[in-house]
């Protein structure tokens, strides 16, 4: 097998279930290390962090960094017994690599491993940095003390990154035909809805919060958050979880409470979101309290950026595809990223069978993903 196999194998192996990295941050510091590479480690709470830098120089200018983004940790396999073979011990089978994070994202931080030795081995007085960032906690609920502190101990510290690749499998099916320019923000909320509990034969005597609710639960469906722009569809918003009851069917309940969501755009701004949800359910007379969370603003790297060109180059050459550039999708750890100022992409595997039993990512695309990789270092800084 080749090196990028051999390390996404060696990745796999260790059960990083969030927050726990088992292992893969070191055997990763200690390769990059070997090949020149600062190492920093960030542990912050149970989460590990790793930062690993070449390149650079004392100045009055700081050097412009490209930074490699991914992530160790990943989800639970599930019921083991429907995998096929153990999910964390890695097997190639049909010309395709299976194993829990083969895809998301173990594989693609293998191929920033490989890529980034080969550059500095190629271009050891390269100008500027180039970085790679990884965390253990992408995949959990809160992500805070993953790169979101991170980020926030740069900005403190003065780090600086002009352009960041996060290795998230973005492709649709085949390798580097779809690419991520940006992504929409996502706002939460957990609303609770108080009434009066009482019997249901005696309505009168009681205040039903899922009838209050229902006239509200309308409006905001129906509502028209923005007409979205050029680079994202409009905002959306989503009932997640809609609670209510004491499991008895007679007895009219006391509270309601729903969790909500927007996936918003660059034409709105979350205060503007949170400020009209609110006014909504005042109007209809609601006795409620809304507790809020951003996991993250939208970002977009503008046309004509030179990551974005960059990137949408080396794979209209290398992979004879013409990307898609899509902000469509989730969110990434890219959104704690860019309102450092850096340009982001993301640039990743077949994204068809990520936190499903046998995940799995195709050898011959996974062999081609750190020239990929490597081309961006060669066009970004030594080109």
């Amino acid at each position: 097998m080749s090196d990028v196999v051999d390390l996404a194998r060696e990745l796999i192996r260790r059960r990083s279930v969030t927050p726990d990295d088992a292992g893969c941050q070191a055997l990763l510091a200690e390769r990059l290390q070997r090949a020149g590479f600062r190492i920093e480690h960030q542990r912050h709470g149970e989460v590990d962090n790793l930062w690993a830098v070449h390149g650079g120089h004392a100045s009055s200018e700081p050097d412009p960094t490209l930074a490699f983004l991914g992530h160790t940790d990943v989800v639970p396999s599930g019921p083991e017994d429907r995998w096929q073979s153990p999910p964390f011990e890695p097997v190639v089978r049909d010309g395709k690599l299976f194993g829990r994070g083969a895809a998301d994202m173990k594989g693609a931080v293998a191929a920033m491993a490989v890529a980034l030795e080969r550059f500095v081995a190629a271009h050891p007085d390269h100008p500027g940095r180039v970085a790679l960032l990884l965390t253990s906690d992408e995949e959990g609920p809160t992500n805070l003390d993953g790169v979101r502190k991170v980020a926030a101990g740069f900005r403190a510290r003065g780090e600086r990154m002009a352009w960041c690749v996060v290795g998230e499998p973005s492709a649709k099916a085949t390798l580097g035909d779809l690419i991520r320019v940006g992504r929409r923000g996502s706002l939460s909320g957990t609303l609770a809805v108080r009434g009066v509990q009482g019997h249901v034969a005696y309505p009168e005597k009681a205040l039903n919060p899922i009838h209050a609710f229902a006239p509200a639960l309308a409006e905001l469906a129906a509502e028209r958050w923005d007409e979205g722009n050029a680079d994202f569809p409009p905002t959306s918003f989503q009932v997640s979880n809609l609670n209510a009851g004491t499991g008895a069917n007679n007895v009219i309940p006391g509270e309601l409470v729903a969790l909500i969501n927007f996936r918003y755009c660059t034409a709105s701004r979350a205060e503007d979101l949170r400020a009209r949800t609110e006014a909504i359910l005042t109007r209809h007379g609601l006795d409620f309290a809304l507790e809020w969370n951003l996991s993250g603003e939208p970002f977009l790297t503008p046309p004509g950026g030179k990551l974005r060109e960059t990137v949408v180059a080396v794979c209209r050459e290398l992979c004879g595809t013409e990307p898609e550039q899509s902000t469509g999708g989730g969110t990434s750890d890219g959104r704690f990223i860019a309102p450092l100022g850096a340009e982001v992409v993301e640039l990743g595997p077949v994204n068809a069978t990520i936190h499903k039993v046998d995940e799995c990512v195709d050898v011959a695309e996974l062999e081609r993903l750190p020239d990929l990789y490597q081309a961006i270092c060669e066009r970004m800084l030594a080109g």
